[in-house]
């Protein structure tokens, strides 16, 4: 069973960035697809970016697009999530996942999940 563990929210006004890491336990990190998820306060959870297990492909929700960047180092195993131009929309609860594809951790289907890391976008 993969093991993630989140790092790097925190309190930021808008239209600034952080960037939330992930760190994974498993020695075959990169054979999983990873991803980033969030879930505001009354809301359900969302999909917010994937990236395949090579780092070649990536996806993100329109929301996010040209704000958000997802990356990986494998050597690290550890998955990276670059939020710049922060909006208070943005506030939420961000998970990390873990899934054997992209089709799978987009579509939260058998991924492994971390404890989340909480972004506060003030306005």
């Amino acid at each position: 069973q993969v093991q993630l563990v989140e790092s790097g929210g925190g309190l930021v006004q808008a239209g600034g960035s952080l960037r939330l890491s992930c760190a994974a336990s498993e020695r075959t990190f990169s054979s999983y697809a990873m991803g980033w998820f969030r879930q505001a306060p009354g809301k359900e959870r969302e999909f917010v970016a994937a990236i395949s297990r090579t780092g070649i492909a990536t996806n993100s929700a329109d929301s996010v697009k040209g704000r958000f960047t997802i990356s990986r180092d494998n050597a690290k195993n550890t998955v990276y999530l670059q939020m710049n131009s922060l909006k208070p929309d943005d506030t939420a609860v961000y998970y990390c996942a873990a899934g054997r594809s992209m089709s799978r951790v987009i579509n939260y289907e058998s991924v492994y999940w971390g404890q989340g890391t909480q972004v506060t976008v003030s306005s």
